[in-house]
Parts: C-alpha cells; structure tokens; sequence
C-alpha cells in the first residue's frame, strides 16, 4: 500500500537505504599490526599505572617489591601520592596554548622537560639492561639521568651509554671517606655536571617486604624464589645469562639491602663533609632529602646549587614530611636563592605541572621510570618518558599555559586532608 501524499511524514521516522558495498568498505579500516610483543605490550600502557601492572606480571616478586615497596607501614609513600592526587586545577579560559614549551633550564643546562630520572639502586635487578636503559632513554628525551652510588652500571659506561646528554651523579657519603671521594673524581673526570649529595639515609629504613621476601644482593635462589620464576621464565633466562649482578662503584655485594646500607653509610655526616664534597666537586652541587624549611634556608646560606625535597621515596623514615606539602613554604622562603627538585609519589604528568606551578624547578621520577624498565626495558622507558610527557602537556593546555614560566600558585590548590593539630 503507497503512503498518502497529503499526510505528512513522521518526523521521527528516518528513511533507510540498503547500503552499497563501497559504503561498507570505506568504514572497514584495519590497524597494522604490530609484530612485537614487547611494543604491543607497551603500547596498551596509556598510563604509568598500566606500566606497574605489566612489571609486577613480569617481574620475580622479591624484585618488584623492591622498587614498589616502602618503609614500615609504607605511609610516607602513601600520603606523598595521596597529596597529588588531592590537587584541584584552576584552569584560565580564552586562553590560546596550541603550542606548548616544556623546556627549561635546570641546574644551568637544557632539559626537554621538567623532569630528570632520578638514582636508583640495583637497577640491574628490575631489568638486565639496567642504567644503560634509563641513561640511553633519557639522552634520546633531552632530559637528565642520575647515576647512583648503589647503581650496577659504572660511571663510564653510563657515559658512555649518554655521551651527548646530561648525566648526574647520587653520592652517598660512607664510613670510608675515600671510596665517596674517590666516586666523586670519576664522575668529574667522565664529565657529569651535576652532584647530588644525599643526606636522609645515615641508616636503612625497614622495608619489611624485603625482609619477607628474603631479598638480597645478589638474589638467592630459593624453594620460593624458584616458584615464583616459574611463570617468568623470562627474567631469570636474562638475569643468568647476562654479567653478574653487583655495584659497580662498591665492592661489597653480598647481604641484605638493610645490612648492605648499614655497613656502608655513616650516621656521623655533616656539613663538614659538604665543605670537603664542595671543594673538590667542580660542577653544580644539589643536596637531596631536604625535609623540613629551616634546613632549606640553612643550606641555601651557604650556597648550594639546589636542593631536591624528597623522603627517599617513603624509604626511610615512615611518617616523614610529605614533599609537595612542603614545597610551598620551601618556594617562598628560599625559591630566589636555589633551585628546587622535588620527588616521592609523582606518577603523572600533572605531578609534575602541579609541582612546577607551586615553585619546583625541576621533579625526579623513580618508580615511574623503574615501572617502564621492567615492563620492557630500554623501550620501557621511552614510554615512560612518552606518557608523563603526553599528560604534561594535555594539562598544562588544558590550563591554558604554553610555558613551564607561566604556571604559578594561582593554578593549584592543595585540598586539605592531613591538617596538623594545633600544639
């Protein structure tokens, strides 16, 4: 039956038409695909937290908890992420940021980003190609690597692996003054430009999923150990058939992480080393574990380069000072005399915005960075670098900033969770 012209049609109706092929084939458009594993599995990681969930896949427990875990409770690394998180933005509207520089001067050179990948110890644990991976990663982004001195890859040959970027050196101080010294000639001589003096490990912190795991240098194997290798077969083929596991810059490797610290480091240090430190270091000086406001203002009097607030990653002290709560206080009182770096919890490019708009020069990522190594190596890594640098510039557009210089307090509100009582 023919529809009557003189009735109108139901304008919720739609007409319909059989589809001709050439239709149907202009919507069937087929991704290439990609022959590695290793870039498939990178490439579902659109955040760091996809990264830590294919490392813990793929690492031997013992290992991941070492990066992963913390001191005691693990509170201090728990509140340091919690206070990102507790971050509300304050966005400018009307304001054109098509294209955005993320470069910046840090510590008188060029860096891409706001960002340096910070020292870690026994990296060669989370993934055989180790620092060579991070340093190699970190030249390719135009950023900073961090040797440190617990690290399972020399000095030189991290140049080496670096030879046109920026490489940093960790310095801790030990009971032999001679062997700190001695770290400190080989990195001015291989042509490291920066120092960081760390002051907040006189002791090992109790990381009590290490002593659970039974985990030491180099690794045991074990009735558990062996079980948990089983579905990570992987792992242990590289780690057996690759050079031993050691520091590279100690020549004590046997023991527990805590008794391997606890022999080493010296509880007596003080700024008389600092001056000793000072004289024979000829580049920038930055001194790291920087915890409360008056060491700020103290160590800004005499003079350093820079300072980095950090709680060791929560690896020390439990209950420690939460890095960015500090940061604004530290920004005021001592901003316009040292540059500011600040680490512990920064797991998204928006950390790092966020950082920088309440006065830190620069950020350090450790966990972050390890995640991507054990999810896949040197390429790990430059995913890493590609994720934090992704959402750093999506938040700083989003804000309406095209330079780090533009981002300011006005930007960030720190929400209040944890207020201290009054005394």
């Amino acid at each position: 039956m023919s529809r009557d012209p003189q009735k109108p049609r139901d304008p919720q109706k739609q007409s319909r038409q059989v589809p001709r092929p050439a239709q149907i084939f202009e919507l069937l458009k087929f991704k290439k695909p990609t022959w590695s594993a290793t870039e498939r599995r990178l490439q579902s990681a659109l955040t760091i937290a996809d990264l830590r969930v294919i490392a813990k896949r793929r690492t031997p427990r013992a290992a991941f908890d070492y990066t992963d875990g913390a001191a005691e409770q693990e509170l201090s690394l728990t509140r340091a992420r919690q206070a990102f998180e507790d971050v509300e933005f304050i966005p400018s509207i009307l304001r054109p940021a098509a294209d955005v520089d993320t470069s910046s001067i840090i510590l008188g050179g060029p860096s891409a980003l706001p960002f340096a990948i910070a020292p870690t110890g026994f990296t060669r644990l989370m993934h055989t190609q180790g620092e060579l991976a991070g340093a190699s990663a970190a030249g390719a982004a135009g950023i900073p690597f961090t040797l440190s001195t617990l690290g399972t890859t020399s000095i030189e040959n991290v140049k080496a692996a670096n030879p046109e970027g920026r490489n940093w050196f960790q310095l801790y101080v030990m009971r032999n003054r001679e062997i700190s010294y001695g770290l400190v000639e080989r990195a001015a001589a291989a042509g490291f430009d920066t120092l960081q003096f760390t002051v907040d490990t006189p002791v090992a912190g109790a990381r009590l999923r290490d002593k659970r795991n039974g985990f030491s240098i180099p690794p045991a194997l074990t009735v558990g150990t062996i079980l948990n290798a089983i579905p990570r077969p992987w792992w242990w083929w590289d780690f057996l058939t690759t050079p031993k596991l050691e520091f590279a810059s100690l020549s004590t490797t046997g023991g527990t992480v805590g008794e391997l610290l606890d022999a080493a480091m010296d509880p007596t240090i003080s700024y008389a080393d600092l001056e000793i430190i000072r004289s024979t270091w000829p580049g920038k000086i930055v001194i790291k574990g920087v915890q409360n406001v008056e060491d700020a203002q103290k160590l800004a009097k005499v003079g350093v380069d820079g300072i980095i607030l950090s709680n060791h990653g929560g690896r020390q002290l439990d209950r420690a000072p939460i890095p960015f709560h500090l940061l604004p206080a530290v920004a005021r009182e001592v901003g316009k005399d040292v540059e500011i770096g600040i680490d512990t919890g920064i797991m998204n490019g928006a950390d790092i915005v966020a950082s920088i708009a309440l006065g830190a020069r620069f950020t350090m990522i450790g966990r972050a960075y390890l995640y991507g190594l054990m999810a896949g190596g040197r390429r790990g890594v430059d995913r890493t670098i590609q994720i934090l640098s992704t959402e750093l510039v999506r938040t700083m557009k989003l804000l309406g900033v095209s330079s780090l210089d533009e981002l300011t307090p006005k930007h960030v509100t720190q929400l209040e969770r944890l207020t201290p009582r009054a005394r």
